[in-house]
Protein backbone atom coordinates (compact mmCIF):
# COMPACT_ATOMS: atom_id res chain seq x y z
CA UNK A 1 0.00 0.00 0.00
CA UNK A 2 1.27 3.21 -1.34
CA UNK A 3 2.47 6.22 1.43
CA UNK A 4 0.32 9.53 -0.05
CA UNK A 5 -2.82 10.46 -0.32
CA UNK A 6 -4.03 13.46 -2.59
CA UNK A 7 -7.21 15.95 -2.42
CA UNK A 8 -8.41 18.03 -4.78
CA UNK A 9 -11.36 19.80 -5.62
CA UNK A 10 -13.02 22.46 -8.10
CA UNK A 11 -11.15 22.12 -11.25
CA UNK A 12 -14.53 22.53 -13.37
CA UNK A 13 -13.93 20.65 -16.32
CA UNK A 14 -16.09 22.22 -19.23
CA UNK A 15 -16.39 25.53 -17.44
CA UNK A 16 -16.07 27.93 -20.77
CA UNK A 17 -14.15 30.44 -18.13
CA UNK A 18 -10.35 31.06 -18.79
CA UNK A 19 -9.06 28.78 -20.74
CA UNK A 20 -11.10 25.56 -20.54
CA UNK A 21 -8.61 23.35 -22.62
CA UNK A 22 -5.97 24.55 -20.77
CA UNK A 23 -7.38 23.35 -17.65
CA UNK A 24 -7.76 20.19 -18.57
CA UNK A 25 -4.47 19.81 -19.75
CA UNK A 26 -2.78 21.17 -16.42
CA UNK A 27 -5.06 18.85 -14.25
CA UNK A 28 -3.93 16.07 -16.46
CA UNK A 29 -0.44 16.48 -16.23
CA UNK A 30 -1.28 16.48 -12.30
CA UNK A 31 -2.48 13.35 -12.57
CA UNK A 32 0.59 12.04 -14.37
CA UNK A 33 2.47 13.22 -11.90
CA UNK A 34 1.31 11.33 -9.27
CA UNK A 35 3.43 8.18 -8.61
CA UNK A 36 1.27 5.44 -8.58
CA UNK A 37 3.45 3.03 -7.20
CA UNK A 38 3.88 5.51 -3.96
CA UNK A 39 0.06 6.66 -3.59
CA UNK A 40 -2.54 5.13 -1.29
CA UNK A 41 -5.64 7.42 -2.70
CA UNK A 42 -6.77 10.58 -4.43
CA UNK A 43 -9.56 12.35 -2.71
CA UNK A 44 -11.94 14.38 -5.47
CA UNK A 45 -13.57 16.89 -3.18
CA UNK A 46 -16.39 17.69 -5.48
CA UNK A 47 -16.90 20.29 -8.34
CA UNK A 48 -14.18 18.17 -10.80
CA UNK A 49 -17.17 18.76 -13.39
CA UNK A 50 -18.75 22.08 -13.86
CA UNK A 51 -21.90 20.31 -14.51
CA UNK A 52 -22.81 16.61 -14.72
CA UNK A 53 -25.47 14.80 -15.45
CA UNK A 54 -25.68 11.55 -16.43
CA UNK A 55 -28.45 9.42 -18.12
CA UNK A 56 -28.77 5.88 -17.99
CA UNK A 57 -26.68 5.31 -21.41
CA UNK A 58 -25.38 8.52 -21.86
CA UNK A 59 -22.38 10.39 -19.74
CA UNK A 60 -20.40 13.80 -20.16
CA UNK A 61 -17.94 13.57 -23.50
CA UNK A 62 -16.24 17.03 -21.43
CA UNK A 63 -12.77 15.39 -19.66
CA UNK A 64 -12.86 12.27 -21.09
CA UNK A 65 -8.92 12.11 -20.88
CA UNK A 66 -9.34 12.47 -17.43
CA UNK A 67 -11.86 9.69 -16.70
CA UNK A 68 -8.93 7.15 -18.36
CA UNK A 69 -6.27 8.88 -16.43
CA UNK A 70 -8.78 7.88 -13.23
CA UNK A 71 -9.16 4.47 -14.33
CA UNK A 72 -4.80 4.19 -14.87
CA UNK A 73 -4.28 5.18 -11.75
CA UNK A 74 -6.69 2.36 -10.06
CA UNK A 75 -5.94 -0.15 -12.63
CA UNK A 76 -2.45 0.70 -10.79
CA UNK A 77 -3.69 -0.03 -7.28
CA UNK A 78 -4.89 3.77 -6.33
CA UNK A 79 -7.72 4.41 -4.51
CA UNK A 80 -10.06 7.11 -5.90
CA UNK A 81 -12.69 8.23 -3.92
CA UNK A 82 -15.08 11.45 -5.08
CA UNK A 83 -17.41 13.48 -3.45
CA UNK A 84 -20.33 15.23 -5.24
CA UNK A 85 -20.34 18.58 -5.87
CA UNK A 86 -22.82 21.37 -6.18
CA UNK A 87 -21.66 21.35 -9.61
CA UNK A 88 -21.43 17.90 -10.21
CA UNK A 89 -24.03 16.25 -7.99
CA UNK A 90 -25.82 14.38 -11.03
CA UNK A 91 -23.79 11.41 -10.49
CA UNK A 92 -25.60 8.53 -10.00
CA UNK A 93 -23.86 5.65 -11.04
CA UNK A 94 -21.11 5.75 -13.73
CA UNK A 95 -17.99 6.72 -11.62
CA UNK A 96 -19.15 3.87 -8.84
CA UNK A 97 -19.27 1.22 -12.02
CA UNK A 98 -15.51 2.52 -12.71
CA UNK A 99 -14.48 1.26 -9.42
CA UNK A 100 -14.41 4.79 -7.98
CA UNK A 101 -15.93 5.11 -4.59
CA UNK A 102 -18.32 7.37 -3.76
CA UNK A 103 -18.47 9.46 -0.52
CA UNK A 104 -21.20 11.74 1.27
CA UNK A 105 -20.03 14.68 3.21
CA UNK A 106 -19.03 15.76 5.98
CA UNK A 107 -17.28 12.10 5.81
CA UNK A 108 -14.87 11.55 9.24
CA UNK A 109 -12.30 9.11 8.10
CA UNK A 110 -8.81 7.50 9.08
CA UNK A 111 -5.65 8.06 7.29
CA UNK A 112 -2.35 6.67 8.57
CA UNK A 113 -3.03 7.40 12.24
CA UNK A 114 -5.03 11.01 11.58
CA UNK A 115 -8.66 11.86 11.81
CA UNK A 116 -10.09 13.91 8.77
CA UNK A 117 -13.22 15.08 7.91
CA UNK A 118 -13.11 15.92 4.90
CA UNK A 119 -16.19 16.89 1.69
CA UNK A 120 -17.10 19.27 -0.78
CA UNK A 121 -18.18 22.05 1.49
CA UNK A 122 -21.28 23.06 -0.26
CA UNK A 123 -23.96 24.35 2.87
CA UNK A 124 -21.77 22.45 5.68
CA UNK A 125 -22.85 24.70 8.90
CA UNK A 126 -25.69 26.47 6.93
CA UNK A 127 -26.03 28.53 3.54
CA UNK A 128 -27.95 31.53 2.53
CA UNK A 129 -31.83 30.88 1.76
CA UNK A 130 -31.50 30.56 -2.26
CA UNK A 131 -28.49 28.16 -1.70
CA UNK A 132 -30.94 25.51 0.32
CA UNK A 133 -33.45 26.32 -1.99
CA UNK A 134 -31.50 25.76 -5.53
CA UNK A 135 -29.71 22.07 -3.57
CA UNK A 136 -32.99 20.71 -2.47
CA UNK A 137 -34.46 21.68 -6.04
CA UNK A 138 -31.29 19.95 -8.16
CA UNK A 139 -31.22 16.97 -5.26
CA UNK A 140 -35.41 16.62 -6.67
CA UNK A 141 -35.82 13.42 -7.95
CA UNK A 142 -38.74 15.01 -10.11
CA UNK A 143 -36.47 17.67 -11.30
CA UNK A 144 -33.84 14.59 -12.24
CA UNK A 145 -36.65 12.89 -14.01
CA UNK A 146 -38.06 15.73 -16.16
CA UNK A 147 -34.17 16.78 -16.86
CA UNK A 148 -33.68 13.42 -18.15
CA UNK A 149 -36.34 14.12 -20.70
CA UNK A 150 -34.14 16.36 -22.30
CA UNK A 151 -31.79 15.67 -25.23
CA UNK A 152 -28.38 15.42 -24.25
CA UNK A 153 -27.70 18.14 -26.81
CA UNK A 154 -30.05 20.52 -25.16
CA UNK A 155 -29.47 19.29 -21.75
CA UNK A 156 -25.70 19.70 -21.60
CA UNK A 157 -26.10 23.32 -23.55
CA UNK A 158 -28.67 24.37 -21.08
CA UNK A 159 -26.58 22.88 -17.60
CA UNK A 160 -23.14 24.58 -18.86
CA UNK A 161 -24.58 28.25 -20.07
CA UNK A 162 -26.61 28.34 -16.73
CA UNK A 163 -23.16 27.32 -14.67
CA UNK A 164 -21.17 29.77 -16.64
CA UNK A 165 -23.29 32.19 -16.64
CA UNK A 166 -23.64 32.07 -12.93
CA UNK A 167 -20.29 32.43 -12.25
CA UNK A 168 -19.51 35.64 -14.86
CA UNK A 169 -22.34 37.34 -12.72
CA UNK A 170 -20.76 36.92 -9.06
CA UNK A 171 -17.53 38.43 -7.79
CA UNK A 172 -14.85 36.05 -6.40
CA UNK A 173 -15.84 34.77 -2.99
CA UNK A 174 -13.87 35.33 -0.06
CA UNK A 175 -13.83 32.93 2.74
CA UNK A 176 -14.66 35.30 6.13
CA UNK A 177 -12.80 33.24 8.39
CA UNK A 178 -14.45 32.53 12.31
CA UNK A 179 -17.42 34.20 10.52
CA UNK A 180 -18.10 31.70 8.21
CA UNK A 181 -20.28 28.63 9.10
CA UNK A 182 -17.90 26.48 7.64
CA UNK A 183 -15.91 27.70 9.88
CA UNK A 184 -18.02 27.04 13.29
CA UNK A 185 -19.01 23.93 12.13
CA UNK A 186 -15.49 22.64 12.27
CA UNK A 187 -14.77 24.36 15.68
CA UNK A 188 -18.02 22.39 16.64
CA UNK A 189 -16.88 18.84 15.44
CA UNK A 190 -13.45 19.23 16.45
CA UNK A 191 -14.81 19.72 20.02
CA UNK A 192 -17.02 16.68 19.92
CA UNK A 193 -14.68 14.21 18.36
CA UNK A 194 -10.70 14.42 18.07
CA UNK A 195 -10.02 15.51 14.24
CA UNK A 196 -7.08 16.59 13.07
CA UNK A 197 -7.69 17.54 9.46
CA UNK A 198 -10.80 19.47 8.08
CA UNK A 199 -10.31 19.74 4.05
CA UNK A 200 -12.98 21.16 1.81
CA UNK A 201 -13.23 22.88 -1.63
CA UNK A 202 -16.22 25.25 -2.69
CA UNK A 203 -15.29 28.19 -1.89
CA UNK A 204 -12.54 29.00 -4.49
CA UNK A 205 -10.25 30.43 -2.01
CA UNK A 206 -7.65 29.51 -0.48
CA UNK A 207 -7.69 28.83 3.26
CA UNK A 208 -5.17 27.13 5.94
CA UNK A 209 -6.36 27.99 9.66
CA UNK A 210 -5.78 26.52 12.87
CA UNK A 211 -8.70 26.04 15.08
CA UNK A 212 -8.36 26.28 18.81
CA UNK A 213 -8.85 22.42 18.94
CA UNK A 214 -6.04 21.88 17.77
CA UNK A 215 -7.07 20.73 14.15
CA UNK A 216 -6.52 22.17 11.19
CA UNK A 217 -8.82 24.03 8.51
CA UNK A 218 -8.26 23.71 4.72
CA UNK A 219 -10.05 25.11 1.85
CA UNK A 220 -8.36 24.02 -1.48
CA UNK A 221 -8.14 26.99 -3.93
CA UNK A 222 -10.12 26.02 -7.04
CA UNK A 223 -8.45 26.15 -10.18
CA UNK A 224 -9.43 28.45 -12.68
CA UNK A 225 -6.77 30.90 -11.99
CA UNK A 226 -4.65 28.46 -12.85
CA UNK A 227 -1.76 26.70 -10.70
CA UNK A 228 -2.46 22.59 -9.50
CA UNK A 229 -4.05 23.59 -6.27
CA UNK A 230 -4.40 20.33 -3.86
CA UNK A 231 -3.01 19.22 -0.46
CA UNK A 232 -0.88 15.80 -0.20
CA UNK A 233 -0.19 13.98 3.18
CA UNK A 234 2.13 11.44 4.10
CA UNK A 235 1.19 8.66 5.66
CA UNK A 236 5.02 7.87 6.48
CA UNK A 237 5.64 11.46 8.76
CA UNK A 238 2.30 12.62 9.09
CA UNK A 239 2.46 15.66 7.62
CA UNK A 240 0.14 17.25 5.42
CA UNK A 241 1.37 20.15 2.34
CA UNK A 242 -0.91 22.08 1.02
CA UNK A 243 -0.10 23.77 -2.32
CA UNK A 244 -2.21 26.70 -3.16
CA UNK A 245 -0.61 27.17 -6.89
Amino acid sequence: MGRLVYFVSDVHLGLRTADPVERERRFLSFLDGIPAEETRALYLLGDIWDFWYEYRDVVPREGARVVAKFIALMDEGVQVCFFPGNHDMWCFSFFESLGMRRCEQPQLTEIGGKTFCLGHGHLIGGGRPAQKLMDKVFSSRTVQAVFSTLHPRIAFHLGLGWSGGNRRHHDAYHFKGKDEPLYRFALKQSEAVHVDYFIFGHFHDAVDMALPTGARLIVLKDWISGGTPHAVFDTADGKLKVAER
